[in-house]
């Protein structure tokens, strides 16, 4: 494994970590009120995307940390739909 592969895991791992502690708040109580639908749908769409791409050049730092980024935001995203208050 090269430096750049090391790099690019401990760039994976911060950044897809950032979304934890937001997914396990929503998860725990519900709350949806201060989720933005328009931001997370673009950033899902992003972060699916770039997981494609991550794919199709095989770099697995990418494609991990897009992987499991794109769980925790589509679950975000999944539950501001399911429990957002009516308009």
């Amino acid at each position: 494994m090269s430096l750049f592969d090391l790099i690019g895991y401990l760039a994976a791992c911060l950044t897809t970590c950032s979304f934890v502690p937001q997914a396990w708040l929503t998860f725990k109580t519900r709350d949806v009120r201060g989720i933005s639908l328009g931001m997370y749908s673009v950033f899902t769409a992003g972060v699916a995307l770039w997981l494609v791409y991550g794919l199709a050049l095989g770099a697995w730092p990418i494609v991990a940390a897009n992987a499991v980024t794109l769980a925790l935001a589509a679950s975000i995203l999944t539950m501001k739909l399911r429990y957002r208050e009516p308009d």
